[in-house]
């Protein structure tokens, strides 16, 4: 069991020091070599860890789904009412996205086109669990007030497609401040949503 929770730990380490050599130098463009320097193994010994490339890259998308697992879902799972609970999450993702710039995040955002087959669709349905989540939350949003002004679907896809553009832009040391970007997002989000704050 310690040598399972060991090789858990090695594993997630290798994924944020290959995401940072991925996000810097790009998927195409980083070699296995100069990510083995990197998590300081010899490459036999990245590969020992991590078996190809590719599937090195599906640890860190994985890894990364899990962070948000672990940070915003699980912590907006004792919310009872949907509009607070809703709010939570678009406050949790976006500090997900902006706080101390996590590479698996940008990782996820930016390279999760380069995975192929088997792994691609591993992602995806985790991907897809967490919009059909999304949506979910939303129409329940919708049906407690009665407002529909946009489905649900179209409603999840344009916060996600806002929050996770985030990283391209958004300077923590510019003049919004974290706390003001989240409300305003949830704010202007739940005006398009409902029609009001």
């Amino acid at each position: 069991m310690v040598a399972v929770v060991e090789s858990k730990q090695k594993l997630r380490e290798i994924c944020r020091v290959a995401a940072r050599v991925f996000y810097e130098k790009g998927y195409d463009g980083a070699s296995m070599q100069e990510i083995a320097e990197a998590v300081g193994l010899t490459k036999a010994g990245l590969y020992h860890h991590v078996g190809s490339k590719d599937r090195l890259l599906f640890e860190i998308v994985n890894y990364g789904m899990d962070i948000l697992d672990e940070t915003v879902l699980q912590e907006i799972k004792g919310i009872a009412g949907p509009r607070e609970k809703l709010r939570r999450l678009i406050v949790g993702h976006i500090d997900l996205i902006v706080r101390a710039r996590d590479q698996e995040i940008t990782v996820i955002l930016h390279e999760n086109r380069s995975l192929r087959g088997a792994f691609r669709k591993k992602i995806n349905v985790r991907k897809k669990a967490y919009i059909q989540f999304l949506e979910d939350l939303i129409a329940q949003v919708q049906a407690q007030t009665g407002r529909q002004f946009v489905t649900p679907r179209l409603a999840a896809f344009a916060l996600l497609g806002m929050i996770n553009w985030l990283y391209q832009w958004y300077n923590p040391e510019g003049p919004i401040k974290q706390n003001e970007l989240a409300q305003g997002f949830a704010d202007f989000f739940f005006r398009g949503l409902l029609g009001s704050a």
